[in-house]
């Protein structure tokens, strides 16, 4: 498979640099930046170095990559993919993108909380959490590749709103992520004095992870669901810990728990269930695509936690692309994914 990366050069796009070179059915065809056009990516990753020696190019000549292309990454900030994948919608290339885009179902979802009209309302994305949709990622030929905090959300709680053991109201989603969440771009709010040694909400009820959580939800719980959720800045580089809050129905058991989790995600390569009283941590899937989830019941408040972790540049981003192309080329899942979680 020919792979290119558009955006090569932010967080997300050094990590499907870092995945496709160690891919044995992948060959990396162009990577661009607008920014940095004509500079060797390992001159700004050195830790590509010796490994993948390649120039940026510019995605102005997208039907020149296109043509040398089996897939397409974009990893770019919304706005971006929309464009690109309207202009390329009679080409054979597949289209992954690792942006907001093409995850919502109604565009005008999209409209709302991202603030930016969609110039493609009319494409046929298929939504790439892959544990989930994995049938309707095989045919995919323009595929919207989730968010970070969304897949580890939603993967916590599908399997109980599938299974009818929790109620839809009153869900509540804690999520934590580590600094490269935010991009590779400068801010205040990302740089060394004000992440060390500080802990931080921000897009309190308008964080744009919401509606794409709520969409999920809705559809295995078979009604809508609206949820709290609430993001965090840990002052680590990767990782994303979930902690998600439900109101048990009455009469539910430690079993009927296990059983839905089970039954969903027993033959999962990527998902390891950690089990009651089990409690993830994201240094056990750091640079893995792994995701851990444990859960535990509290009597008390007739409420179940469940605690998901991600490596959110990994199962969170690129890692997830990387294991829906293996599925839209029809390799097996965990091609060029193997490798454990680093520790410590």
């Amino acid at each position: 498979m020919k792979a290119s990366v558009i955006g090569a050069t932010g967080f997300a796009g050094a990590e499907l640099l870092r995945l496709l070179e160690g891919h044995p059915e992948a060959e990396i065809a162009c990577i661009t930046s607008e920014s940095s056009t004509g500079e060797a990516i390992a001159s700004m990753y050195p830790h590509l170095a010796g490994r993948i020696e390649k120039n940026l190019t510019s995605m102005q000549a997208i039907d020149e990559i296109a043509a040398q292309s089996d897939v397409i990454f974009i990893a770019l900030p919304h706005g971006h993919a929309m464009k690109i994948g309207k202009h390329l919608r009679d080409s054979n290339v597949k289209i992954i993108d690792l942006g907001g885009d093409y995850r919502f179902k109604d565009h005008k979802v999209f409209e709302e909380w991202y603030k930016v009209e969609h110039l493609d309302p009319e494409a046929k994305a298929v939504y790439g959490l892959t544990e989930l949709y994995r049938e309707q990622v095989k045919d995919a030929k323009l595929l919207a590749n989730p968010g970070c905090y969304t897949t580890c959300s939603i993967l916590a709680l599908v399997p109980l709103l599938k299974a009818g053991l929790i109620e839809t109201k009153n869900i509540i989603v804690d999520a934590k992520s580590g600094t490269t969440g935010a991009g590779r771009s400068l801010k205040l709010g990302s740089l060394y004095c004000s992440v060390n040694e500080n802990f931080k909400a921000y897009g309190v009820a308008n964080h744009r992870h919401t509606p794409e959580i709520e969409q999920a939800y809705s559809e295995f719980a078979g009604e809508d669901v609206v949820i709290q959720f609430t993001p965090h800045l840990l002052p680590v580089d990767r990782g994303i810990l979930a902690t998600c809050y439900a109101n048990l129905k009455k009469g539910v058991t430690n079993a009927q728990i296990a059983e839905a989790f089970e039954a969903m995600y027993a033959d999962e390569y990527f998902i390891r269930l950690r089990g009651k009283g089990a409690c993830p941590e994201i240094k056990n899937v750091r640079a893995s695509n792994y995701v851990d989830l444990g859960w535990q019941v509290d009597k008390r408040t007739g409420r179940i936690i469940v605690m998901s972790a991600i490596d959110n540049l990994v199962k969170g981003a690129a890692g997830q692309a990387v294991q829906n192309m293996n599925v839209m080329f029809g390799c097996a899942e965990y091609t060029g994914l193997q490798h454990m979680p680093i520790y410590p």
